[in-house]
């Protein structure tokens, strides 16, 4: 069976095709800047070189087609006939209530996707294109949806209710939802297969640190609580968001910024974080360079990043009531050997060692805690887009 997942953002579209026969990716790629006139296709060869084929692509379906085209070209193909594509699997971020598992999309499904909009302006609309894309040049295809917030569902009230009117929640839906649960499910479940222990019974903490980041709690496989809330802006400091911040605080800055609703949004999600405090760029890597060189205002972004990390860690454990398994994914989490070990540091009275040899390791699964560590820390390089087709692929085979 081979399966082409598709990630659809606003202006991009990221794309894998596996052989689910042997859990292989034969293809992948992405499209960048849909919509303007320097937009382009970057794909990965079987030799790992990266090819460009520079194309107007002025909209989704154009794009999906260029995707399609070039899986089934003489040059770049990986397959000899569309008709070798039997399911495509979506990224679909924000289900709201609705959906706690991956579904296979029908009018009814997309009528409740697309109800929920308004909680993920930027994110929705696009997943739905893709999806309208594939409808229209592969109609006959099954399409299965994945939503980023589905993992969470299984959050207690109590966790994810927020102290407001409570007619906000039964009127707009106004609740944590959580985010990148598609990551925290497949590194929560392999984690487990890597150790060799059953999920039941485990208290596992997952980190995915990236540009933008999220912390959960999982207990028994299920997740109880989450980082970022009603949308991606709140919990950890990231790339350019602020990440927690008290709701006086943005009412003062819109009074004295002379800033509307959606000012203080892209101030908040496009202009803090990193790039705010630093100022100069939202790439840990160019974080990590400045504040080794001493640059003072680096250093405070690298030491807010990393505390935050400890805190909510610390947070989650005394929610699971312990914690047995920290485990590290995202582009910074398996990438970056100085904020894992900052954001375990001082948290030896919770039995966390780290070992700082094995803790020299860049994007590949391993232990990185000391045998003396009582709570086992590892790396684990997420794959969301496996989850997706691996969901895809287990729904039309009911």
């Amino acid at each position: 069976m081979k399966v082409l997942v598709l990630n659809c953002g606003s202006s991009s579209i990221k794309y894998k095709l596996f052989d689910m026969d042997s859990k292989s990716v034969i293809a992948q790629g992405g499209i960048e800047k849909i919509g303007l006139k320097d937009s382009f296709l970057k794909l990965t060869l079987p030799n790992g070189e990266k090819k460009i084929l520079e194309k107007d692509i002025p909209e989704h379906t154009v794009g999906v087609e260029l995707i399609l085209n070039t899986l089934t070209s003489a040059e770049y193909g990986a397959i000899k006939s569309l008709d070798e594509i039997n399911a495509v699997g979506h990224r679909m971020v924000h289900g709201g209530e609705k959906f706690s598992e991956s579904v296979l999309l029908t009018p009814e499904v997309l009528a409740a996707f697309t109800a929920c909009n308004d909680l993920a302006p930027l994110h929705n609309p696009a997943n739905l294109k893709g999806v309208n894309a594939i409808s229209a040049i592969l109609p006959e295809v099954p399409q299965i949806g994945v939503f980023d917030t589905a993992f969470h569902q299984t959050m207690p009230d109590y966790a994810y209710m927020y102290a407001v009117p409570y007619e906000l929640y039964t009127k707009y839906g106004v609740r944590r939802y959580g985010f990148h649960g598609t990551s925290h499910r497949y590194v929560s479940k392999r984690v487990c297969e890597f150790l060799g222990v059953n999920p039941e019974g485990q208290r596992i903490i997952t980190c995915h640190i990236g540009n933008g980041g999220s912390i959960s709690a999982i207990k028994d496989g299920k997740c109880v609580d989450t980082s970022m809330g009603l949308t991606p802006l709140e919990g950890l400091m990231m790339g350019t968001r602020s990440g927690d911040i008290d709701g006086g605080a943005v009412s003062f800055i819109m009074e004295k910024e002379g800033l509307d609703a959606a000012g203080i949004s892209n101030l908040l999600n496009k202009k803090s974080g990193v790039l705010g405090v630093f100022g100069e760029s939202s790439d840990m890597r160019d974080l990590e360079s400045a504040a080794k060189a001493g640059n003072p205002r680096a250093v405070l972004a690298e030491n807010m990043y990393f505390y935050r990390i400890k805190k909510y860690i610390g947070a989650y454990a005394a929610a699971l009531g312990g914690v047995d398994i920290i485990v590290f994914t995202g582009g910074v989490g398996e990438n970056q050997a100085s904020c894992r070990a900052a954001a375990c540091e001082g948290l030896e009275f919770m039995g966390v060692q780290i070992d700082a040899e094995k803790n020299k390791v860049r994007g590949e699964e391993i232990v990185i805690s000391s045998e003396e560590s009582k709570v086992k820390v590892v790396v684990i390089p997420t794959d969301e887009e496996l989850m997706i087709a691996s969901d895809t692929m287990a729904i039309l085979q009911k």
